[in-house]
């Protein structure tokens, strides 16, 4: 597969020339500095483009072309969107770049609670406790029914252990302990740190986030998963002539977390989303984002499985993996360890396609890392040691496969 890296443009502290030495070939991006809802012009495009080009490297995937939301719970504008974003398309694909990976998740684009939370090696991961979650939702952003939902809310049947775990009297018992400060940096966590950079609706400059979260969650009053499921195919049906036309391949990213929150639908969560959204719309240009991190916190996932049926329909890979604790929370694991099996999923990969786009995803934050100012989850010690460890997988991988592996830098 096609190492590549996230890498948040001009701005990002994490350089190029550092990417090129550390085995980087593509580069995934985005235009972060366009407004949500704008035209990506090909100026903007080739400028980026040829700034990656310079340093050696592709523009290997879009990660990502934004779905507004307005899409995504159908509003009056809706039309006019999609129209812009097929605009965008045509002018990515003008600049040789065909790979598109979105999400179609409403108002979060993923959740944790905890972003340096302590590994027993001494470095740290991002995590998700569910009782800091619901004590969010409950007593932070003060949502209606959110006391309802968490005090019915039950975990797989995967997770025996967790079974007469209560959440919502975890999240009581939280809320005597918890200060202004700790609230602060859960929201922080929750909203700020983990959005600003991804999503745009949100940035560190919002002076009142939570009151910004609660108007977002207001638009999809009324929308259930079904709903949106038929929002999605909307999209897609709509720009898949574009998609033929100029051969864009539009990869989703599953659910992150693979959970219902916030009492907000998820529709890419299960292998039976999965199945739905691809045979709703059966083009080749519709197809996954395989994000073994994001199926792997979901017990019910068998992420092997998974692979090895979506495959033929994966434009581009995620390779990272989580555990689940005993009690239903869950964190970053080690690129060898966790739920996914990388090496496993490396085989189906490199069998079905070696020439995919793969980046590691999140990674450690490690050495230092947390004193740089990196985007929570994006590290740059942490993510090179997790490359280092799935390019010895790759090349051991395509040593059985018979396929030829070469380190790019190298003489031979």
């Amino acid at each position: 597969m096609e190492r590549t890296w996230r890498w948040f443009g001009k701005n990002d502290k994490i350089t190029l020339a550092m990417l090129k030495q550390i085995g980087v070939e593509g580069i995934v991006t985005a235009l972060h500095d366009v407004p949500l809802g704008e035209v990506w012009t090909r100026e903007k495009i080739r400028d980026l483009r040829e700034y990656i080009e310079s340093y050696g490297m592709r523009w290997s995937v879009v990660e990502s072309l934004p779905v507004v939301e307005t899409i995504k719970y159908g509003g009056p504008d809706r039309d006019h969107q999609i129209e812009v974003y097929k605009e965008s398309l045509r002018n990515l694909s003008a600049e040789g770049i065909h790979c598109i990976c979105y999400n179609f998740m409403p108002v979060l684009d993923w959740a944790r609670t905890d972003l340096l939370h302590d590994n027993p090696n001494g470095a740290s991961n991002l995590y998700f406790n569910y009782a800091e979650f619901a004590y969010f939702d409950i007593y932070i952003l003060k949502r209606e029914g959110a006391r309802e939902e968490w005090a019915a809310f039950k975990f797989p049947p995967e997770l025996d252990s967790a079974q007469n775990r209560n959440v919502l009297e975890e999240a009581d018992a939280l809320a005597k302990t918890m200060t202004p400060e700790k609230d602060h940096q859960l929201v922080e966590n929750i909203v700020i740190k983990t959005q600003g950079f991804v999503s745009g609706n949100f940035s560190e400059n919002d002076e009142a986030p939570i009151q910004k979260f609660r108007e977002f969650l207001n638009l999809y009053k009324g929308i259930d998963k079904n709903q949106l499921r038929e929002n999605m195919k909307y999209f897609l049906e709509a720009i898949m002539p574009t998609c033929e036309e100029y051969d864009m391949n539009m990869c989703v990213h599953p659910d992150d977390p693979p959970i219902e929150i916030l009492g907000l639908p998820r529709i890419v969560r299960t292998v039976d989303d999965i199945r739905w959204f691809l045979n709703a719309v059966p083009n080749k240009h519709n197809g996954l984002t395989f994000c073994a991190g994001s199926l792997s916190a979901g017990a019910y996932n068998n992420v092997v499985e998974m692979a090895r049926e979506f495959a033929p329909r994966t434009h581009f890979v995620h390779l990272r993996s989580c555990h689940i604790f005993p009690n239903g929370d869950f964190t970053e694991a080690s690129h060898l360890g966790g739920r996914a099996d990388i090496i496993e999923l490396a085989r189906i990969f490199e069998k079905e396609n070696p020439a995919l786009p793969m980046r590691v995803d999140h990674g450690m934050t490690m050495l230092g890392d947390e004193t740089k100012g990196y985007n929570a989850g994006y590290s740059f010690l942490g993510r090179m040691f997790a490359l280092g460890q799935v390019q010895g997988i790759l090349a051991t991988v395509d040593r059985e496969l018979g396929i030829e592996y070469k380190q790019p830098g190298f003489f031979d």
